[in-house]
């Protein structure tokens, strides 16, 4: 008996491996249909690499399709379907805000008068804040002022200005600066507050229209 060479084994490994794979081109029925580079249109049972980025279909045995894949999209193309995907989402985004706030002015709100009496009381607290910094800075300069005409008199006689008493002009100053700026920014706080109520009554008043309208509507479709 002839004995078998030690490559023997390793091409008998390869048929196996070449018959398992027409075995499985046997029973993979379905085609795929594609157009090469010459724009010829292409049936087999694979797609080449370099004609897969051009959109392909997939035939059943029947040769009916039952996947299309598309095409690769260009840089360009993707570039406008992200646009279009940011513009979307920004559209939804505005949709949920508006549809919160519609929710939150009638859960709050049953009348504009309502919603005028709430921007009355919310102002009125601001302005008390505002109108108690004022009075504080009006005291605060009053202070300066004292201790101004303190080291002027003091000069005029001759003397030096202590040093605690010039400090003091100086921390009182800090203070009025700091009286200002809590001012400037209640004062913006009043003005945004009264432009989100603003804002809330027009919005609950559109509000209105749509309930009345809806009203109208109903009221015509019984009769």
């Amino acid at each position: 008996m002839p004995m078998m060479s030690r490559s023997a084994p390793t091409a008998l490994l390869v048929i196996a491996a070449l018959l398992s794979g027409l075995s499985q081109v046997a029973l993979s029925r379905d085609l795929y249909r594609y157009y090469d580079g010459e724009g010829k249109m292409v049936i087999d049972y694979r797609v080449p690499a370099e004609y897969a980025g051009a959109g392909y279909e997939v035939l059943n045995e029947d040769g009916v399709v039952i996947k299309v894949v598309p095409r690769e999209l260009t840089e360009e193309e993707k570039q406008q379907r992200n646009a279009l995907e940011i513009q979307q989402a920004a559209a939804e985004a505005e949709q949920e805000r508006l549809r919160k706030w519609d929710e939150s002015l009638l859960l709050r709100y049953s009348t504009i008068a309502d919603i005028e009496d709430m921007r009355e009381r919310s102002l009125r607290d601001l302005r008390i804040r505002v109108s108690i910094l004022k009075s504080n800075r009006r005291s605060l300069k009053q202070q300066v002022e004292n201790y101004q005409s303190q080291a002027a008199d003091l000069e005029r006689r001759g003397q030096e200005v202590d040093v605690d008493r010039l400090q003091a002009i100086e921390e009182l100053q800090r203070e009025i600066a700091a009286t200002d700026r809590a001012i400037a920014e209640r004062q913006r706080e009043i003005q945004e507050v009264s432009a989100g109520y603003q804002a809330d009554i027009e919005r609950f008043a559109q509000l209105l229209e749509v309930v009345e309208l809806r009203r109208s509507m109903l009221a015509q479709d019984r009769k």
